[in-house]
């Protein structure tokens, strides 16, 4: 992968420049609180993603980095992007003294009283107890294995560890995911040497046979929790209430895993290992997707999220309360909303053990939502905010800490005191650390309406869908447009901060950010509405909303552009064959041209047939019919129409959709004739994830629309060349 244009010849106002500019804004991601002395303030501990750094620098742990992970369990630290930890002071009178210093080692947010703890790699004889059981580093990167989690007592640590594999041997970018790596000669037992070795598939490739380890502080020892069923995979454990036992989800793994990362529709449950006899008791149903499981302060209640098996692979989910002493389950929320990321907020339970707040997409906003666990009544505190996307990072004492961002504002550090129940609202929020809001981008909500259609004669088919329209200022008026329909399908464009759409921005181009119908937010009939109409109903929203907009915006026809990625990609393919001659560029990340050929190749297989409306089991074999009708909704199918140049940027280790995708799409318009560059990164997945990789794609994605909208680009070098 060619690097990004050096700071020294980068050019004002250039698309490496300016996004390097608003790529400067910290993002916190992670806080806890500590309860100074006298219950009169508090500590406030926030970690903030330091997304830029000096070229040349280093990772800050060489171990993150070496590891290709995206979190060291020894540091703390990211991979190509630093976890900034500082702390403040918070009056108990609701002024606060903010005086920011940054912590000498990371808190352990887990740690009920906020106080620094050494993790327990760095404790004496640790590193060998975990080489002499087996084990890999513990899992503390964020996903559905993550877990850090101290006991009452605060004596023992729990946390979830991966079973060592045989050392890699240096990888390959045309290795088949989850292929045996060769072992030492002495170290082969009974020919397992190229065993094929499952793994749970995008961003998850190191994560295979995870296991549940205590660690005893007093006494030093590391040990795994016995009783775990054989088919189960282990993750997001807690302490039970009395320290007797361990709360965990188990993801059934038989007969084989198929990805987990932004899948909400595996076979899970809520579990509890008694670890004097080794007991494993089921305490959500047996056949369904459950996961999330948070504990109240008082230890009364065990608040989880739980879904449909099978079906979408994002979907709206229930709100469910388990009573820890009768074992008795309700629905404190039934299928409505969906809470951002599949999981609930670490610390969401308030102290009276009966409220609690999580974050939701609401159309194209994410807002935060009281739940009251006994009336089984919503309050939405942020509702009529200025800001359209919040996310709730911790709820102590009462005390909610969150973020808050827009389109043209960057996340602000806030903090409320929750009042009694009944009194939630107004809720007076304190501004903690600010933005400055960003000018030249204006941004608003678009409403859509599909027109009525004999092919969607249901309420959904006409159901209204959103659209996010972010602009520069009128004075460069008309603007060139931006169209970008997001993956998943199933998943949303809400109105946060997004630097790289920021910057387009800035560059002088509009963009509209699609919510097509299948999005979340709007509804589990929305989201079932797109089932056997991918291709159709989604690719005709899309430009549903981009004709809206060009109708009651200063926008120029006649410079219109696609950028999306994934499924996004997808639609943005199709768009370009039915209408070859409309759009003028494509930017295009990971994207998805051959459906029949993702079967083999894909870590979701189950979303091919799903998407078409197809029934999905474990020992499925496509039919010769329905693989025709992959094809023909592939966009593959129709690249003789295809008339606009595309840039194609892939990741080698992507393994949702796989890099041939792009690959075969790139040899046929190629040889069409049809101006068109691909990108291949050897180190990416399917997010091309990580600060240079990041930065080098949108450079590359911003001068090829520059390029081909009629604005050349300002850059002095050329990054990628063909």
């Amino acid at each position: 992968m060619a690097s990004g244009t050096d700071r020294s010849t980068e050019a004002a106002g250039s698309p490496a420049a300016c996004y390097r500019e608003l790529r400067r804004f910290p993002a916190v991601t992670r806080a806890a609180l500590c309860a100074a002395v006298g219950g009169q303030t508090f500590l406030l501990y926030t970690g903030s993603s330091a997304r830029t750094r000096p070229r040349g620098s280093t990772a800050p742990c060489s171990a993150a980095a070496r590891g290709g992970a995206t979190s060291c369990w020894r540091c703390g630290a990211a991979a190509g992007a630093a976890t900034v930890w500082t702390s403040r002071r918070w009056g108990s009178t609701g002024r606060s003294t903010w005086r920011v210093r940054p912590l000498p080692h990371v808190p352990c947010l887990q740690h009920r009283r906020g106080w620094h703890r050494q993790r327990p790699q760095c404790l004496p004889g640790a590193q060998l107890c975990l080489r002499q059981a087996g084990l890999r580093h513990p899992c503390t990167v964020p996903g559905p294995f993550a877990c850090l989690a101290w006991s009452h007592s605060e004596t023992r640590l729990l946390y979830v560890a991966e079973k060592s594999r045989p050392k890699p041997r240096p990888p390959c970018p045309w290795d088949v995911p989850g292929a045996a790596m060769p072992v030492e000669e002495d170290e082969d037992e009974e020919g397992e040497q190229f065993v094929y070795r499952e793994d749970w598939g995008e961003a998850l490739s190191t994560r295979s046979v995870p296991v549940l380890c205590a660690l005893d502080l007093e006494g030093s020892s590391i040990s795994v929790l016995e009783g775990v069923p054989e088919h189960l995979s282990p993750g997001q454990a807690l302490w039970s209430p009395d320290d007797r036992g361990v709360v965990f989800v188990g993801w059934w793994h038989e007969p084989f895993r198929l990805g987990l990362t932004a899948c909400s529709n595996r076979r899970s449950g809520i579990f509890h290992l008694d670890l004097a006899s080794g007991c494993c008791e089921l305490l959500s149903a047996e056949h369904g997707a459950a996961f999330s499981p948070r504990l109240s302060p008082d230890g009364r209640r065990l608040l989880y999220l739980e879904g449909g098996l099978g079906g979408p692979h994002r979907q709206c989910l229930r709100l469910c309360m388990l009573t820890w002493q009768t074992r008795q389950t309700v629905t404190v929320l039934d299928v409505v909303q969906e809470p951002t990321e599949e999981v609930l907020p670490p610390r969401c339970w308030a102290a009276d053990s009966r409220r609690a707040v999580l974050g939701t997409p609401q159309r194209s906003r994410t807002d935060l939502l009281l739940v009251d666990t006994e009336a089984a009544t919503v309050t939405n505190l942020t509702a009529g905010s200025s800001k359209g996307s919040w996310e709730l990072l911790t709820l102590q004492w009462d005390l909610l800490v969150a973020t808050c961002s827009a389109p043209h504002h960057p996340p602000s550090l806030v903090v409320a005191v929750l009042p009694p129940a009944g009194q939630e609202l107004p809720l007076c929020w304190v501004l903690v650390e600010d933005a400055p809001t960003v000018p030249g981008v204006t941004w608003k909500t678009l409403t859509v309406r599909p027109p009525c259609s004999g092919q969607s004669p249901t309420a959904h088919g006409t159901q209204a869908f959103e659209a996010l329209l972010l602009s520069p200022p009128d004075g460069m008026a008309p603007h060139p447009l931006v169209v970008c329909p997001h993956g998943g399908p199933h998943a949303v464009f809400d109105a946060r901060w997004r630097p790289s759409m920021a910057a387009l921005c800035r560059l002088g181009l509009a963009v509209l950010l699609v919510n097509y119908r299948g999005s979340l937010g709007f509804g589990q009939a929305g989201i079932s509405s797109l089932l056997s109409r991918v291709g159709e109903q989604d690719v005709a929203d899309t430009q549903l909303a981009a004709e809206q907009a060009l109708r009651s915006e200063p926008l120029d026809p006649r410079r219109l552009a696609l950028l999306a990625g994934s499924h996004g990609a997808f639609i943005a393919l199709h768009l370009l064959a039915r209408e070859p001659e409309r759009y003028r560029a494509c930017a295009l990340r990971s994207p998805v041209s051959n459906l029949p050929a993702l079967l083999g190749t894909s870590d979701i297989p189950d979303w091919r047939y799903t998407s078409l409306g197809l029934p999905y089991s474990f020992e499925r074999v496509p039919r010769a019919e329905e693989v025709a009708t992959m094809l023909l909704r592939s966009p593959i199918a129709q690249a003789a129409q295809v008339r606009t140049p595309v840039l194609l940027c892939v990741g080698a280790r992507d393994r949702r959709v796989s890099p041939t995708q792009a690959l075969e799409l790139y040899r046929v318009l190629r040889a069409r004739g049809v101006p068109v560059r691909l990108l291949w990164y050897p180190e990416g997945g399917h997010t091309l994830a990580g600060v240079e990789m990041e930065a080098d794609v949108f450079r590359n994605c911003a001068r090829w629309l520059l390029r081909h909208l009629g604005q050349p680009p300002r850059d002095r070098t050329e990054g990628h060349r063909p």
